[in-house]
């Protein structure tokens, strides 16, 4: 009877494991396998180059490293400009304001409009295209001439324009998280916390901040996945420029497959860039549990 009960007990879960080994572990060793060749991905010739495409990753391509570091500046500014934006605002419709309710419905309509759209639409506001630059001529409207800017066409500054527009594209998804995670602490604290005296800096920093961690580490993980990953919206923003100072990895990876043909060379920097990926995941879960333990 002890079998029978066990052997239905994983009868109920696997389903779930036949389709995680279909369409990620299956997937996963054969992208592996084609990283360890180098191929042109149409031709049935395949060159055995062993760690040949790693090691060429690691120590030659300065320009996948230089995506690296363009996807990680963008990272740091969706991690702290924009998850700093979802919370206040979430913080601030989680009280007791006027309009709350369409303040919320506001807020979340940039993460569900479509990323090539909004690049395309951002890129006609604050870029020349037919003589249309919006921020430009508010700024001249303003008395602020001395400001006007190529936003996207200047090195200086492209890289920063478009982390601020991913910033404003993605905060919705990190203020219904935090929405969510601020409606879960009771408000008998708050007022325990009101009775023994403490001002409202007090009970944010004694009740809301420690019971917000772990809601803030889900939402920080969430953010470097997806913002790492990010090229669609790039693409929107700059035309499809898979190299220099707005390229990412996802773009790289790209380049190696429709421009040079290195089908064998992009696999091994995807299962390059999904190895990093994991170990920042892995880092901040480090961080978080030592917090929380503090």
């Amino acid at each position: 009877m002890r079998i029978k009960s066990t052997l239905e007990n994983y009868m109920f879960v696997l389903p779930a494991i036949v389709i995680f080994a279909i369409f990620y572990i299956i997937p996963f060793v054969w992208v592996f396998r084609l990283g360890l060749y180098d191929w042109d991905g149409i031709l049935p010739t395949k060159i055995f180059m062993g760690l040949g495409n790693f090691k060429e990753i690691i120590f030659q391509d300065k320009y996948w490293w230089q995506a690296m570091w363009n996807a990680s500046y963008i990272t740091l500014i969706a991690l702290t400009f924009q998850n700093a934006l979802a919370f206040l605002l979430a913080w601030a419709c989680d009280r007791e304001i006027r309009l709350k309710n369409f303040y919320r419905l506001v807020f979340f309509i940039p993460p569900i409009l479509s990323e090539i759209v909004v690049g395309m639409a951002w890129r006609f506001i604050i870029n020349d295209i037919d003589g249309a630059n919006i921020i430009n001529r508010m700024l001249i409207g303003l008395g602020f001439p001395q400001l006007v800017h190529n936003w996207l066409s200047d090195p200086k500054t492209a890289l920063t324009t478009v982390a601020l527009i991913h910033s404003w594209k993605g905060f919705g998804w990190g203020f219904l998280i935090f929405l969510a995670g601020l409606q879960t602490i009771p408000r008998e604290l708050y007022e325990a916390a009101r009775v023994d005296g403490a001002n409202a800096w007090t009970s944010f920093k004694k009740i809301t901040m420690p019971l917000m961690i772990p809601v803030t580490v889900l939402v920080a993980i969430l953010t470097v996945l997806g913002t790492m990953q990010a090229f669609v919206l790039i693409i929107g923003l700059v035309g499809g420029e898979l190299a220099g100072h707005t390229s990412v990895p996802v773009l790289r990876i790209l380049a190696s497959m429709r421009g040079s043909s290195r089908f064998g060379y992009a696999c091994a920097q995807g299962i390059s860039f999904g190895f990093i990926l994991v170990v920042i995941s892995f880092i901040q879960y480090r961080f978080s549990r030592r917090a929380r333990q503090t």
